[in-house]
């Protein structure tokens, strides 16, 4: 089964990174989860992981012998775990619950308790465990999960913020009168220019209707 974009094809445990210039993995496994597994493989044969989604299980991590538990097209691959003195592990999740987890690093761990279900450590007392934490950025952006819609590259103006010599809708640039703003040289309806008269201000040429003028007796 192909794996994942970006998906990790050899597991560490927990505490060891990749190498640089390398993939990360999406699962690890703990040295304690890694005896218990070495222990359970003396028994049961080849081991393979199966996280589930909730429900009677909760969110364990399912063990069964290789075989036990069939994977189908509506399975991920997350990766395999190299535990010394056993055939590797692979480790399985459900397609739609990694589109919830596939931004989520998982490490198999264990610890004391009786676990549920026909997950094979049940009878040793113990559990196995999944703990989680987010990818660092430099890991989402190894696996390309790193979101860029919301982050423009230099030179790339956003919706809200236009460039230079480009007028915002509400903006108008200098020489681009606004609607309401008539500039120098181009009068509005109501502010009549110095030669334009109103019909009930006349100019210094024409004489008012009632006054009499100095040459009339």
């Amino acid at each position: 089964m192909p794996l994942p974009d970006g998906g990790a094809t050899v597991g560490r445990s927990e505490g060891t990174g990749p190498a640089a210039g390398t993939v990360p993995d999406r699962v690890a496994v703990t040295p304690a989860a890694e005896e218990l597994l070495r222990s359970l493989a003396a028994r049961h044969g080849p081991l393979m992981f199966h996280q589930s989604g909730g429900c009677c299980d909760g969110s364990s991590p399912m063990c069964y012998p290789v075989g036990m538990f069939r994977t189908g097209p509506g399975d991920v691959l997350l990766g395999t775990l190299e535990v010394a003195g056993t055939a590797p592990v692979e480790v399985y999740m459900s397609r739609s619950q990694f589109e919830y987890w596939k931004c989520t690093h998982l490490t198999i761990d264990v610890v004391e308790g009786r676990g549920s279900g026909f997950s094979v450590e049940v009878p040793e007392g113990k559990r196995f465990l999944t703990r989680s934490r987010m990818f660092t950025d430099a890991e989402l952006r190894a696996f390309g999960l790193l979101p860029t819609a919301e982050q423009p590259t230099a030179g790339q103006p956003t919706a809200e913020q236009p460039t230079a010599g480009q007028p915002a809708g509400e903006q108008p640039t200098a020489g681009q009168p606004a609607g309401e703003q008539p500039t120098a040289g181009q009068p509005s309806g109501e502010q009549p220019t110095a030669e334009q008269p109103t019909g009930e201000q006349p100019t210094a040429a024409q004489p008012a209707a009632h006054p009499r003028t100095a040459a009339r007796g």
